[in-house]
């Protein structure tokens, strides 16, 4: 049994299910609305790369390190991007929650907010974890912002520690939440999707 069973989670018209190679058509779409892949500081694959995005992200959910989500309109099922918990630490209670990217259409919305709501709530919650993390390229201003805003605390930067698409090397700068910091985090995300947007 592995630590993170396949699951379907949904709240608030989103819907996060088991990313599956019935996902590549709405995955690439979801890529092209913004034309994501050129985004220098973010994962996401490049139209003709999109099957083997989801074939690596099912090996790493065998090999037991990653599962991914299609992030969709629970209302009309359209694919409106992924996310995924990864570097799974079963011994340690500890997943990290990334590898997430969202049509443009999809951005600025609640749509971010409530994969969070959802995806923390079954980790601290479900699974039991101790702490969730977040990593990121130092140079992804709005998802430093994103995370920051979510409650998370910066832990530090690694220097020198992954290549970008272009090729050039990139620093992480990596957050985290402990479970005794979640119930006040969880009140704080649930306002802010209450509240109207401007």
């Amino acid at each position: 049994m592995s630590f993170i069973e396949p699951i379907t989670l949904s709240l608030r018209g989103v819907t996060l299910v088991p990313l599956g190679l019935q996902h590549e058509g709405g995955l690439r779409t979801a890529a092209a609305d913004g034309e994501l892949w050129r985004l220098r500081v973010t994962s996401v694959p490049e139209p003709e790369q999109t099957r083997q995005y989801i074939e690596d992200a099912l090996a790493a959910r065998a090999a037991g390190h990653r599962f991914a989500f299609a992030v969709t309109d629970a209302a009309s099922g359209t694919v409106l991007g992924s996310t995924s918990f990864h570097d799974i630490l079963p011994a340690v209670k500890r997943v990290e929650i990334g590898y997430t990217w969202y049509a443009k259409s999809a951005q600025r919305s609640h749509v971010n907010s409530t994969c969070k709501l959802l995806m923390m709530t079954h980790a601290f919650e479900t699974l039991g974890c101790h702490v969730v993390g977040w990593r990121t390229d130092n140079f992804n201003f709005a998802s430093q912002a994103a995370i920051e805003r979510l409650g998370a605390r910066q832990d530090g930067i690694i220097r020198g520690h992954a290549l970008r698409r272009d090729g050039t090397i990139r620093d992480t700068v990596m957050y985290s939440m402990r479970s005794g910091e979640w119930p006040e985090a969880r009140a704080q995300l649930l306002y802010m999707l209450d509240k109207p947007r401007e």
